[in-house]
C-alpha cells in the first residue's frame, strides 16, 4: 500500500488523556437513518447527543459539525458556547468519520484521514468520507490521506508506543481485503508513531449485532499506560460472555510497547438497561470519553450506573467523573466515545 509522504517520522497520536483544545462532534439530524431500524425518534436522540455535548462545554470547547439542514435543532439544544461549524454530512459518529489527530515536536498538530467506508459499506457515507479532510481544513491543518479502511473506534492508544484494535474490524473483508497484519502495523507506524500493535478478537461471529464487527472502544479503554478499563458481563452464560473472555485473554498473554503487563479493571455492563427488542443497545461503560479534568460517562438511569462512577472516579483521580444519559443514543449501537472526537491541544500538555 502507498503511503502519503509524511515527511519525517515524528509524527505520534497522544492519549486521550493529554489536554484538549476542543472535542469533535456531529450533531444527528438524518431521520431516515435514525429511525428506520433503531426505534427511537430523532428528536431523542438530538436530546442524548446535546446531553453529551453540554456537559463536556463544561470543561473545553465543543465544535459540533451541522448539517446545513439541521442548524435550527442544533441552535435550540446545544449551548451558546457550543461552535456550530456548517458541513454537509451523512451521519453523526464523529469517532469513526472523523479525523484522528497527530503531533510532530516540531511541525506540531496535523490529522489523519482514514478512508471511511461506514463500517465496511453499511451506510451511506458519501459526505462523511471526507468530513475529516474538511475539519481540517477548517483548523488550517495537514491532513495525511492513507488506503487503510479504519474508524477511530476501532483504535486506542497510550501515548506511550502501544496501540490495541480488534481483528473482527481491521481484517474483515469489507475494510481492507488482501492486506496484511504487518502491512497495517507499518502504517500505524508512520502515521501514529506506534511501536507495538496489540490485536484482539473483537467480535469475529458478530453476536453482539453490532454495526462496527466489534470495535476497540467497547472492548476496553486505557486509564493511563499500562492499565485497562475491560468490559465485563455478569451473565456468565450470555454469547457474549464468551466474546467477552476471549477479549480479556488476548489481554492477558500480551504486554505493551514498553514490556509491561496489563492491570485490568472490569466495568461491568449496563445489561439492566438493554432493550431486548432492539436490534443493537450499546450497553458498554466502557465507551465513555476523557475530557479535560473530567470523565463523560454513559449513564442509562440505573443502579450499575453509580457502580461504573465509583469505579471510573478510582481510575482517574482528580477527574468528575459526569454521567450522561444516552439510552437513545444506545439503541443506535453507540456511547459517548462513539460521537466524540478529541483535538489535542498544543503543545502537548499531560
Amino acid at each position: 500500500m502507498q503511503q502519503n509522504e509524511m515527511g519525517n517520522s515524528g509524527w505520534m497520536m497522544p492519549a486521550e488523556w493529554v489536554r484538549h483544545a476542543a472535542t469533535w462532534m456531529v450533531w444527528p439530524h438524518n431521520k431516515e437513518l435514525w429511525e428506520s431500524g433503531w426505534r427511537v425518534t430523532l428528536a431523542q436522540v438530538q436530546q442524548d447527543f446535546a446531553g453529551v455535548a453540554n456537559a463536556i462545554a463544561r470543561f473545553e470547547p465543543v465544535k459540533m459539525v451541522v448539517d446545513p439542514s439541521a442548524v435550527a435543532s442544533a441552535k435550540a439544544l446545544c449551548g451558546p458556547n457550543i461552535e456550530l461549524i456548517e458541513l454537509a454530512v451523512n451521519d453523526s459518529w464523529c469517532r469513526d468519520s472523523g479525523p484522528s489527530f497527530v503531533c510532530h515536536p516540531q511541525q506540531g498538530l496535523a490529522g489523519v484521514s482514514w478512508r471511511f467506508n461506514a463500517w465496511g459499506g453499511k451506510s451511506a457515507h458519501d459526505l462523511d468520507e471526507g468530513l475529516a479532510r474538511r475539519a481540517l481544513n477548517h483548523l488550517g491543518l495537514p491532513c495525511f490521506g492513507t488506503p487503510l479502511s479504519n474508524e477511530g473506534g476501532a483504535i486506542h492508544v497510550d501515548g506511550e508506543g502501544t496501540l490495541i484494535t480488534t481483528e473482527s474490524v481491521l481484517l474483515n473483508p469489507n475494510r481492507n481485503p488482501g492486506v496484511t497484519k504487518a502491512e497495517m502495523e507499518e502504517i500505524f507506524s508512520r502515521l501514529l508513531g506506534v511501536k507495538k500493535t496489540i490485536w484482539l478478537p473483537g467480535d469475529p461471529d458478530y453476536v453482539t449485532g453490532d454495526m462496527t464487527d466489534g470495535h476497540v472502544d467497547g472492548v476496553c479503554a486505557f486509564a493511563r499506560p499500562g492499565v485497562l478499563l475491560v468490559d465485563a458481563t455478569r451473565d456468565q452464560s450470555s454469547v457474549y460472555a464468551e466474546v467477552a473472555r476471549e477479549n480479556r485473554r488476548a489481554l492477558e498473554l500480551v504486554t505493551d510497547a514498553r514490556g509491561r503487563k496489563f492491570e485490568m479493571i472490569e466495568l461491568f455492563e449496563a445489561s439492566e438497561a438493554v432493550d431486548t427488542e432492539a436490534e443493537v443497545f450499546c450497553a458498554s461503560y466502557t465507551n465513555f470519553y476523557i475530557a479535560n479534568d473530567a470523565i463523560i460517562m454513559p449513564a442509562y438511569g440505573i443502579a450499575a450506573d453509580n457502580v461504573a462512577a465509583q469505579t471510573l472516579a478510582q481510575a482517574f483521580p482528580g477527574r468528575e467523573v459526569v454521567p450522561v444519559r444516552i439510552n437513545h443514543l444506545a439503541h443506535g449501537g453507540g456511547g459517548v466515545h462513539c460521537i466524540t472526537q478529541q483535538q489535542p491541544a498544543w503543545p502537548v500538555e499531560g
